[in-house]
């Protein structure tokens, strides 16, 4: 089990299809339910467009490189994009490939990527890197979720995001914010990131995978708070069954 990505394989909650359009959890305000995702997904679309993107989408304008994407998604786990963006500037002026970390140190790579959240542990993964990229992939970026996964420090997260942006594939990239909103909707019912993942792409129409992640994430950084949530500035409150929420 990677440090910063459980990748536990659970008993997923399964539903029938009639159920997956028509169940409605209890709460005081409208449950949302499937039906009601292209409505959501546009509202929030229209806010997410007025506010910054998340860092993974700054460096995906500046850069289509998979290593590169790869990288910076790795490095963002548990830490601000403000430090991301400061981090990967600084990095990718001398790490153009994953041979350039080759001659590195592990002590070498973490002072590069300080202060990243747990950056020893991730500088140790980068390390590996290079190794493990040549025995498995001949040195290439793999793009499929199950062959990242094989990566060092790379799990489900962290690998749906990097073929969504790097591979313009679907993916469905299930993070804190994802699993806690989709949840307090009352969109789905699920313990833990890896069921949430699983029961959204049963439900969720394909066109709408790639961005459920960044609009959600806009949307929980700014209003939709782990604790002390703005309800009252929410804007698809209509739609929240306030799941959790005292």
């Amino acid at each position: 089990m990677h440090i910063l990505e459980a990748q536990s394989h659970c008993n997923l909650e399964i539903l029938s299809p009639q159920a997956l359009w028509s169940v409605q959890f209890s709460g005081t305000n409208s449950s949302m339910r499937a039906k009601d995702i292209p409505t959501v997904n546009r509202i929030l679309k229209r806010d997410y467009e007025q506010h910054h993107a998340p860092v993974i989408e700054l460096i995906k304008a500046q850069t289509e490189d998979p290593f590169k994407i790869l990288v910076a998604t790795l490095l963002s786990a548990r830490t601000k994009d403000e430090t991301t963006a400061d981090v990967c500037h600084r990095l990718f002026k001398t790490i153009h490939t994953p041979d350039d970390l080759k001659p590195l140190t592990v002590s070498q790579i973490s002072k590069l990527i300080y202060p990243i959240g747990f950056y020893k542990t991730k500088a140790k993964h980068l390390k590996e890197f290079p190794d493990v990229l040549d025995t498995l992939f001949g040195g290439k970026i793999p793009d499929t979720i199950d062959d990242l996964c094989k990566l060092p420090g790379v799990g489900r997260k962290t690998a749906n995001l990097t073929i969504i942006n790097a591979f313009d594939k679907h993916g469905m990239c299930v993070d804190i914010h994802v699993h806690r909103i989709s949840n307090r909707l009352g969109l789905i019912k699920t313990q833990d990131p890896l069921k949430s993942e699983m029961m959204l792409r049963k439900i969720m129409p394909k066109r709408y995978w790639k961005t459920w992640n960044r609009y959600l994430v806009s949307h929980g950084q700014r209003t939709c708070k782990p604790i002390n949530p703005l309800c009252g500035e929410c804007l698809v409150r209509n739609h929240c069954d306030r799941v959790g929420v005292k």
